[in-house]
């Protein structure tokens, strides 16, 4: 069996876990009228999921180690399943919320213990093409998202955005179940629930500030509140990881400079990246009074682009190393956002679509770089915990990237007559992500000339006895 078969098999469960996230912020007016909420307090079902997936997040790569990564991920896929089910036959708020939850519970193992799946199944050599394609649906989700929950919502129902998971969730336990070996570490040590308890109130308190930021949903005062008690959790994990012998989310991974430079480079980067699919709908639809299924067709060019780079990074960092294309492409990635800031009403479609297109190639291109590099010199055992950490990064930087969006909107419209959002308040918002986006290249800039070597070596063919020593445990 091919091993990109494994990888597509995680491929669709990332996209159904990245489009559902996106796909309801265009259906929350429905929502709430349907459901007799007011579409402001329906937003805490948005929060609520990014509650969850802070919070269970780092008990991922544990749990993978302890029970199997397929068992993992497949309970994984049930869970955001049934979550996602039983939103559409939500009657209320306090439902809707909680079923989000379990939702959120689901997609915090699911795309982690997916990605460890991978780690673990596909040699080095060939990671970076692995990746290429768990990158695509990530940026797909994003983009198709909210033209597909306008047209169900507006053509059959709001509840049918979550129940066409059903089949899909129902495939991918079957897939899994046939093809996805059940690789376990032996020798575990026990669950750092110490550092659970104080990693859940630290990212929880950061996520849910990062969301509410900018979106009216609380008062400035129960925001700040929120990056307060998220900045003691966080303050309390860093005195507890220093001391526990094995913690959950372990900091000496900042130790290896490729994972260090993947991470904290990579939150910058997605700072950037996570605001633009926020950005761009609100300006075609708000500034330039585009519909929503017009605009969906404009944003889709990125998916495209990205779709077009699958083939082409491991040449690419075969060519000219992961510390030149990090260095260059942030940059150039980056203005490609910035770009956006020129849009006017009267600039032709075809131009932005070209300029979309692009964008999302080089944008699809760092993604790839950045995944990959973030597990080149991560030994077998600690890479269950390298990617629970990594998930949780990426995670805060895409809330970041959002929240920050949101903010710069929220300053250009102060002072106002009326609360409206027009067209001029888009450019700075794109200028200032593209900003710290493109600074993540000074973190690149310190990675040593040959980093990521193991990753772009050319694969070689696998010797009988290599073979034979290769986990597989598929069909158990």
């Amino acid at each position: 069996m091919p091993r990109y078969f494994v990888t597509l098999i995680v491929a669709v469960a990332l996209f159904m876990e990245t489009m559902d996230s996106t796909v309801i912020a265009t259906s929350l007016p429905a929502i709430a009228a349907d459901l007799g909420e007011d579409p402001i307090a329906l937003k805490l079902a948005l929060t609520s999921y990014l509650l969850s997936l802070a919070v269970f997040i780092p008990l991922s790569g544990w749990m993978a180690d302890r029970f199997g990564a397929r068992t993992v991920f497949r309970a994984a896929i049930v869970v955001f399943t049934l979550g996602s089910a039983a939103c559409g036959f939500a009657q209320g708020l306090p439902d809707f919320v909680l079923f989000r939850i379990i939702q959120g519970m689901g997609g915090a193992m699911m795309v982690p213990v997916g990605r460890l799946v991978i780690l673990r199944t596909v040699p080095k050599a060939e990671l970076i093409s692995a990746l290429a394609w768990l990158t695509v649906p990530a940026l797909m989700g994003p983009v198709i998202g909210p033209p597909l929950g306008g047209f169900i919502t507006t053509f059959v129902s709001w509840r049918w955005i979550f129940w066409i998971n059903i089949p899909v969730g129902m495939l991918g336990v079957y897939l899994a179940s046939r093809y996805v070996a059940n690789i376990r570490e032996e020798g575990l040590p026990p669950l750092d629930l110490k550092g659970f308890f104080l990693s859940s109130i630290g990212l929880a308190g950061l996520a849910f500030g990062f969301t509410t930021m900018g979106q009216g949903l609380f008062r400035p005062i129960a925001v700040i509140a929120l990056f307060v008690v998220g900045a003691l959790g966080c303050f309390f994990y860093v005195r507890h990881a220093r001391t526990a012998p094995e913690p959950l989310l372990d900091l000496k991974l900042f130790k290896i400079n490729t994972f260090f430079a993947s991470v904290v480079g990579g939150f910058l980067y997605r700072i950037g990246v996570g605001a633009q699919p926020f950005l761009l709908p609100l300006f075609f639809q708000l500034g330039f009074g585009l519909s929503a299924l017009q605009s969906g067709l404009l944003t889709f060019a990125s998916a495209v682009g990205a779709i077009a780079m699958k083939t082409t990074a491991a040449p690419i960092l075969r060519r000219f190393g992961f510390r030149r294309v990090l260095v260059v492409n942030a940059v150039l990635s980056s203005l490609f956002i910035a770009a956006a800031a020129l849009f006017t009403a009267e600039t032709p479609h075809g131009v932005i679509l070209a300029l979309l297109l692009a964008g999302g190639f080089f944008k699809s291109l760092e993604f790839t770089s950045i995944n990959s590099l973030a597990y080149a010199d991560i030994e077998s055992k600690a890479m269950s915990r390298a990617t629970s950490f990594a998930s949780v990064a990426q995670q805060l930087s895409l809330s970041a990237g959002v929240a920050i969006g949101a903010l710069v909107l929220e300053f250009e419209r102060m002072g106002r007559d009326h609360a409206t959002v027009v067209a001029g308040d888009f450019p700075a918002a794109f200028v200032i992500v593209a900003c710290l986006a493109a600074s993540s290249a000074l973190i690149f800039l310190q990675l040593p000339k040959g980093a990521g070597a193991s990753l772009a070596a050319r694969a070689r063919p696998i010797g009988p006895s290599e073979k034979a020593a290769a986990p597989v445990e598929a069909g158990e």
